[in-house]
């Protein structure tokens, strides 16, 4: 599996790996230039804003409606939000870590991440979140990164650390049974991911209570719910191995190829029910946020240099 912008943290952060043992409001105003960044750090997740990690410092930051950048102090290889509730991604030398955060940016939980982190979502009330990390050393797969993926129920407590762990289709999961990229529905239960299993990868969705999921369509990544629950923004892999941001209806499955035609390799993000966010590398590990329409009309627009990982705070 290839995920080409988070490729340069995967190489230099192996050896530290190997020792591991087990804005819908207020968008449209973003500057595409931010404005230099506030001299404090009173960062928080009220709204209006777009949650990002500042590629420029590696931080987390709020750019706001005026264009104004503000970044904490929070070292982070991957953020989100919703609710009222944050992750973030942590990355050092010598370990990885999840970490919950308040509104105010104050730590409430820490878990271990035994792998490389590469992807964070948070359900729309703030109670669920999800993680997917890149992990080595899986005998059935000739000691290349592979995935693992966990849940978390912030109120309850409840952890489910390897959706591996959950029931496809009533049967135990393939033995090279990969999961990652959950997005989460309404009811904080259900939720959707891509499984990659037996040289396929399919779009699942999943019951938290019940420990499983089910197979819906192939050849979807990262899946993304808009906030009305009716569609899935995805990469799509395309014969020459790159991907295409695609919108899956789902109640018929029907795709919608977006205007964007780059190969976009990051779980994308809504801003609204209209439109979809993602991240672009520009130059060595720098990237951008774009956004594009949901309905496969119109063209991409830059909305935040040297950003990545966006997650609207509304």
């Amino acid at each position: 599996m290839q995920f080409s912008a988070m490729r340069w943290r995967i190489l230099t952060a192996l050896a530290a790996t190997l020792l591991l043992a087990g804005v819908a409001v207020g968008y449209t105003v973003l500057r595409a230039a931010p404005a230099p960044a506030a001299p404090d750090t009173a960062v928080t997740l009220d709204g209006p804003g777009l949650l990002i990690r500042d590629t420029a410092t590696g931080l987390l930051a709020v750019q706001h409606p005026d264009g104004v950048r503000t970044r904490s102090a929070l070292p982070c290889a991957r953020v989100y939000a919703a609710g009222g509730t944050g992750v973030c991604l942590l990355e050092s030398p010598a370990s990885y870590q999840l970490t919950v955060l308040d509104r105010e940016l104050r730590q409430l939980r820490a878990i271990p991440l035994n792998g490389v982190p590469s992807r964070a979502r948070v359900s729309a009330s703030g109670r669920m979140v999800s993680w997917t990390v890149f992990v080595t050393g899986d005998s059935y797969n000739g000691g290349r990164f592979s995935t693992r993926s966990g849940i978390l129920d912030t109120r309850s407590g409840t952890l489910a650390g390897n959706l591996e762990a959950f029931t496809v289709d009533g049967h135990p999961p393939a033995p090279d049974a990969n999961f990652w990229g959950v997005s989460f529905a309404a009811d904080d239960n259900r939720f959707y991911a891509t499984m990659s299993a037996d040289g396929h990868r399919s779009l699942v969705v999943g019951d938290f209570a019940a420990r499983a999921v089910r197979v819906l369509k192939d050849n979807v990544e990262c899946p993304s719910l808009s906030p009305d629950g009716t569609r899935l923004a995805y990469k799509k892999a395309l014969p020459d191995h790159g991907w295409r941001l695609t919108v899956l209806r789902l109640a018929d499955l029907v795709e919608t190829p977006l205007a964007e035609t780059r190969s976009v390799d990051d779980q994308p993000a809504w801003l609204d029910d209209h439109t979809v966010a993602y991240g672009l590398p520009h130059s060595g590990s720098g990237s951008d946020v774009w956004t594009v329409p949901a309905d496969g009309a119109g063209s991409p627009n830059l909305l935040a240099r040297d950003a990545e990982s966006p997650a609207p705070l509304r």
